[in-house]
């Protein structure tokens, strides 16, 4: 069984997700967390972000692995070294739309991702942008999460000052509203509501509201 959540930064998918996967039994596959890794080995191996042959060379020799520690939190591996926190940086967000805008980059990516969801002992739960249009078009459930701008950029804020990171809440509204018209514009992995998905503003909401909803409709 595998259930799809779609939606734009800071909507709740991540959080959601996990939750859902938990609850059920089910793996949690965090895509964003796996393009956001590469995008980081990226950066460190200095590749040009612009040149899709060294990109799709990269992703092609890069180990990408989803683990879940002691403390249910699913951990990011990359090339074996945890990279959890490191991937969450402003630098990273800012530059990872180059990476998912490589048609072969995503295509190496559905792959591993299709793989890993299929292996799974009872089900999987997948998040991104484009799992229910794309990834897993037949997904036994689909769900796309909004929130306001202002709303997100709130949760995004909080996420990177509990991890230490210093952040400027007016910069991060802007790079979100920026991040937004790239992804519902990219030619490959664009962001859109699958026509069969179910709409969920979680604006107002609290994440066991939105945990009960999502629940609702898949029992």
């Amino acid at each position: 069984m595998i259930i799809a959540i779609d939606g734009p930064a800071a909507s709740g998918k991540s959080t959601i997700a996990k939750l859902l996967a938990g609850r059920l039994g089910f793996l949690y596959v965090d895509t964003g967390a796996m393009y956001r890794a590469l995008t980081l080995k990226a950066m460190r191996d200095k590749v040009d972000l612009n040149d899709e042959a060294a990109l799709v060379a990269l992703v092609r020799r890069t180990s990408i692995r989803l683990e879940v520690g002691a403390d249910k939190k699913t951990n990011v591996f990359l090339d074996a070294k945890d990279v959890s926190a490191e991937i969450r940086t402003p630098e990273v967000t800012n530059n990872i739309s180059y990476i998912a805008d490589v048609p072969g980059v995503r295509s190496e990516m559905v792959k591993l991702q299709r793989s890993i969801a299929y292996s799974a002992r009872n089900g999987a739960v997948l998040e991104g942008r484009d799992i229910g249009t794309v990834v897993f078009p037949d997904a036994f459930r689909k769900f796309y999460l909004d929130a306001s701008i202002q709303e997100r950029a709130r949760r995004r804020y909080k996420e990177l000052v509990e991890n230490g990171i210093k952040a400027d809440l007016a910069q991060i509204e802007k790079d979100i509203e920026t991040r937004d018209k790239r992804d519902a514009t990219r030619k490959v992995g664009t962001l859109k509501k699958a026509s069969d998905a179910i709409l969920i503003d979680t604006t107002d909401l609290t994440i066991p509201q939105v945990l009960d909803k999502v629940l609702s409709y898949i029992k």
